[in-house]
């Protein structure tokens, strides 16, 4: 005989409802959370000190930054995909954090000892580009080994809440703390968050392990060097998730450049703007965690996940054409809240839902690929054409642009819903499943 299942607590039914999620789900949820609490108050601990290193290089470096670090991703693609082809999957995280957990100690001890120059704060400039971008990259493709297509749809929104008070906590962080360690001791903060986040993935993988699941410590196959950047030329998913991706970063740079135009002209003071800015990231922090909490995961499964991504490829065909008109500062602020806050909140928890239908070596090459050398692609792009335009045809550069972009979002709009049907058909082919436990099903 089977033996009755144990009775569910209230407590557990009730946040398990609220959260969108199963009570079997909530143990892996919580670590989730917290994982990506402390990679990314890692990460925006040492934000604002690297946007104040930034400043050395003059208001010109923009463009010149982001090709930069496009070239760095351009190195570190093969270095990735060398591990994904050598390295059983539930050890990359610890070894790729613990890399940058050991370069953080080299940049603490050369700014610690006053051996930091111009060089110095280029390097550091460009290496936490790369780790943001690669830590939170990694946390994802773990993410997509830990839950199934049907459950990402559901918790994925939950599990960004973690990350968006991560980002809240680490700028607190830096205020409370700053005058009483230095701006050197903080990278040793964001090196101790960046370590109990492997706490977090340790404690994940034994909670989620599925130990008649032999995939989860298989070495992942024909793992090439440049595989990750090949399979998405080759296959048409992940190809168009590609583009997606692209025309989201060239679009995303574009209204922040304009950001920095129109609050650079029409805001004299530097306090003035600072305090504009902060309203905003404050707008944004706020949206995204309602998003995330009470709509994101309830949305993909009522309209999809194709339908759910699409939104954000609409609003930025509006936001192109108040672009096209001419806005103020009032309307770039408004389209710098909404835009981020889809991105965060809505579109980007989405977007990582297609990755849990891959295969399971593309969960890390393909998407790491797309996240670094796609992602800061669309970045350098952006600020070739704007600047380019600029010199060119001057004050109606952007106006020139948003008008030419507005069919490509349309496009765009399009992509989306293709993507969507496309996952919806991987999801439902048999394949091997993540190292869950039965309760998580």
């Amino acid at each position: 005989m089977f033996s009755a299942p144990e009775p569910v607590p209230p407590r557990a039914k009730f946040m398990a409802g609220f959260l969108n999620a199963r009570p079997g789900e909530l143990p892996a949820l919580a670590l989730s959370f917290g994982f990506f609490f402390c990679v990314l108050c890692a990460y925006y601990i040492v934000r604002p000190i690297r946007d104040e290193t930034g400043v050395a290089y003059g208001t010109g470096f923009l463009g010149y930054a982001f090709t930069i670090i496009l070239g760095v991703m351009l190195a570190a693609v093969p270095l990735m995909g060398w591990l994904v082809g050598h390295i059983a999957r539930p050890r990359i995280v610890p070894i790729v954090y613990a890399f940058f957990i050991a370069t953080l100690l080299v940049f603490w001890a050369l700014l610690a000892t006053g051996r930091s120059n111009i060089y110095v704060a280029g390097a550091f400039y460009i290496w936490v580009s790369v780790f943001s971008l690669f830590a939170v990259s990694l946390f994802w493709s773990f993410m997509s080994d830990v839950w199934h297509p049907d459950q990402a749809k559901r918790i994925y929104g939950i599990v960004s809440v973690g990350g968006t008070c991560g980002a809240l906590c680490g700028p607190l962080l830096v205020q409370a703390l700053i005058r009483h360690t230095g701006a050197a001791n903080l990278l040793l903060v964001s090196g101790g968050f960046l370590l109990l986040s492997l706490g977090f993935h340790m404690a994940l993988r034994r909670s989620a392990a599925n130990p008649a699941n032999g995939a989860a410590e298989a070495m992942p196959d024909g793992a090439g060097v440049l595989a990750g950047a090949l399979n998405v030329w080759k296959s048409p998913y992940l190809f168009r998730i590609a583009m997606w991706t692209l025309a989201g970063n060239f679009f995303g740079l574009f209204f922040t450049q304009e950001q920095a135009r129109i609050f650079g002209a029409a805001i004299p003071g530097h306090e003035e703007r600072l305090i504009m800015l902060a309203r905003i990231e404050t707008a944004v922090s706020l949206l995204t965690m309602a998003l995330e909490i009470f709509i994101t995961g309830r949305l993909m499964q009522f309209i999809g996940v194709g339908r759910t991504i699409m939104i954000g490829p609409l609003f930025i065909a509006g936001a192109l054409a108040a672009v096209a008109i001419g806005p103020g500062v009032a309307v770039i602020a408004t389209i710098m809240v909404f835009m981020r806050a889809l991105d965060y909140g809505l579109t980007g928890p989405a977007m990582r839902v297609l990755y849990t239908s891959v295969s399971p070596a593309d969960k890390y090459r393909a998407q790491n690929f797309n996240d670094t050398v796609i992602y800061r692609g669309g970045n350098a792009a952006s600020t070739w054409v704007f600047n380019g335009a600029l010199r060119v045809i001057g004050e109606a550069a952007a106006p020139a642009i948003a008008i030419v972009g507005v069919p490509i979002a349309a496009a765009w709009v399009w992509l989306s819903l293709d993507l969507g049907g496309r996952h919806e058909r991987k999801a439902a082919e048999p394949v091997t499943p993540p190292y869950t436990k039965g309760s998580m099903n």
